[in-house]
């Protein structure tokens, strides 16, 4: 009975769990990914519109540091607006409208995105501004006239050459109100090491025009400083005026001495508050600022509920739909494979067949089942037949040897000379049928020796000729052989004359008086192809495919007048593919037949 297959072991059942495992996966691989990428996606979007969002601020900013009003801005905002692709609307704190990039009478956003103050900025990215509060492009009364910034410009020039004297390279930048400073390579200020024969300070000294407003500054601030209960006098003069600051730098270092650090905040509170005083009328005023769109949410990825029903049902479906496609295709495959398992289970004896019913993989199995059982078929054949001829080889010289014995021992007959010599005949007969077998199992265990030496073809095929011319003058057969001097193979040259012996006995026997046997050799590019041509009474073609199969004759009487014991060819066969090389047979009935060996070409040892 055959045995019954476990549920879970069954290839229906694993294709379908493997199946829903892979759909499982895919689906929310699928989710997963398309979650990860929206989510992605909308933070670089908000990411670039906050970078907009800074750009916009900044040039805005830029303006108002540089005009007390903002009239004749709208010109400069429509072509920021163009270039960001954002709406861009300003307006003043009780929202009177400056200027807009959309049409008119379209309505402002719900809520301003940011202030535009450059007094009081914390958007713009140029250092210090974030620290003062300040945008650094608000220079009001500090900007340089056209004379000073010329005088500086050398005096600069001139401090740069002293630098590189002292193999210090340094870069020369303008500050917005127009005073050059020399920057290192990383950027920073060179003023706050300066070689000692550079230390001139001609390039730091404030000009008339900073004199003049640091003076302001200072003047301004005292009040608040005497309110604060600081009476120290803070000169104006000897202050380092590259430093953005505007002078707080001097002021809150005048106080630093006193080592008070309350003292030091009083006098930088008076010093900021002096300063956004004196450069509010060169500003202009503060104004709200609205983008397209209001102002932007941290991205969140929300399913509502009806979202999740259909991502749910639509993954259900996708589901359901590979189960039953799998299992329409998992059924078609099984098919096949039961009718192969059901047919492998048959005993031997019944050889049974399974129908190809389609050219896909199963198909191109149940082809291959089909020929594996027709050769099984043809080899249980050859070997019931290779049994029978065993047998039968092995019958009638023991046969002939028992009889004769047993009349012997009856005293019937004389054991004279003839009677030894017929049963020493029929002995060698059994020998060789013995030693022929042997051969055989030796090349199908793959145990047969070769003792390879270098062997010249024409001595092969002298020494051949030689062995067999008494049996071809005893035929009446002319027996020849022809080949070049200088051929050489590398193969056993004791198997090699077995071979050629083989094939030159077996074309004797089958080529009537006055007929002809040669043996020729000859090069064919890198192999060497010996030839034994007879002109015997040749072989059917139906049966010339059998020619070397163990035990087949072309005369089934199996008369050993006619043939020998059906091995010499199969040995000849097993013998040339030991020496990788083949062997074919053509024939003519009538006309005589051909046996050629193709082995592969050798050089002639030294001194030959």
């Amino acid at each position: 009975m055959r045995p019954r297959i476990p549920l879970r072991k069954r290839l229906l059942v694993r294709l379908l769990v493997a199946t829903v495992l892979i759909a499982l996966c895919s689906v929310g691989a699928t989710a997963w990914l398309a979650v990860e990428t929206t989510t992605r996606a909308i933070q670089e979007e908000q990411g670039q519109d906050l970078a907009d969002d800074m750009r916009i601020v900044a040039q805005l900013s830029g303006y108002a540091a540089t005009h007390p009003e903002w009239k004749g801005v709208e010109p400069s905002l429509r072509a920021l607006s163009k270039k960001m692709g954002r709406r861009i609307a300003l307006t003043t704190t009780d929202r009177a409208l400056i200027a807009d990039s959309a049409p008119h009478g379209t309505s402002l956003p719900p809520r301003a995105a940011a202030n535009v103050d450059p007094l009081h900025t914390d958007t713009y990215t140029e250092p210090g501004a974030q620290l003062s509060g300040l945008d650094p492009r608000v220079v009001g009364p500090y900007r340089l006239t056209a004379n000073e910034r010329a005088r500086l410009a050398k005096l600069a020039k001139a401090r740069q050459a002293c630098f590189r004297q002292s193999g210090i390279d340094t870069t020369i930048t303008k500050t917005p109100s127009g005073r050059p400073v020399l920057t290192d390579a990383n950027g920073n200020n060179a003023n706050d090491s300066v070689p000692e024969p550079c230390a001139d300070g001609k390039l730091n000294t404030p000009t008339a025009t900073e004199n003049k407003a640091l003076k302001n500054l200072i003047v301004s601030a005292q009040p608040c400083l005497v309110r604060g209960g600081l009476t120290f006098k803070v000169p104006y003069f000897g202050v380092d005026i590259s430093d953005k600051s505007l002078g707080s730098r001097y002021v809150t270092g005048e106080y630093n001495k006193l080592g008070s650090a309350a003292d030091i905040r009083k006098a930088e509170a008076c010093t900021d508050s002096a300063r956004r005083a004196q450069l509010d009328p060169y500003v202009a005023p503060v104004a709200e600022l609205f983008l397209g769109g209001g102002d932007i949410t941290a991205p969140r990825f929300a399913v509502s509920p009806a979202n999740k029903a259909k991502v749910v049902g639509a993954a259900a479906a996708v589901l359901a739909l590979t189960v039953l496609v799998t299992a329409v295709v998992a059924t078609r495959l099984v098919r096949p494979l039961r009718a192969l398992t059901e047919a492998a289970q048959q005993p031997p004896e019944l050889h049974v067949r399974v129908p190809v019913r389609t050219r896909d993989e199963t198909g191109i199995l149940a082809e291959a089942f089909n020929d594996l059982t027709e050769r099984r078929e043809r080899m249980e054949a050859q070997r019931k037949a290779m049994v029978s001829d065993i047998a039968h080889e092995l019958r009638s010289p023991l046969t002939n040897i028992r009889g004769w014995l047993e009349v012997t021992r009856d005293g019937f007959v004389e054991p004279d000379q003839a009677l030894l010599g017929s049963l020493h005949e029929e002995a060698m007969v059994l020998q060789r049928v013995i030693d022929d077998l042997q051969d055989l199992a030796a090349a199908d265990a793959g145990t047969l020796r070769l003792h390879r030496e270098p062997v010249r073809v024409e001595d092969l095929v002298d020494q051949v000729v030689a062995a067999y011319r008494v049996s071809a003058d005893t035929a009446g057969v002319a027996l020849t052989g022809k080949a070049d001097n200088s051929l050489w193979l590398e193969a056993d040259p004791v198997r090699m004359r077995q071979v050629l012996g083989n094939l030159v006995s077996n074309a004797l026997r089958h080529t009537p008086a006055a007929g002809t046997v040669t043996v020729t050799a000859w090069r064919d590019g890198d192999d060497i192809v010996l030839t034994v041509t007879d002109t015997g009474i040749g072989i059917a073609p139906e049966n010339l495919p059998h020619v070397f199969e163990r035990f087949w004759r072309a005369d089934q009487s199996r008369s050993r007048r006619t043939g020998g014991s059906g091995l010499g060819l199969s040995i000849v066969r097993d013998l040339v593919a030991a020496h990788d090389g083949t062997v074919e047979a053509t024939s003519e009935p009538g006309a005589g037949s051909v046996f050629a060996l193709r082995l592969p070409n050798s050089t002639a040892p030294e001194g030959d």
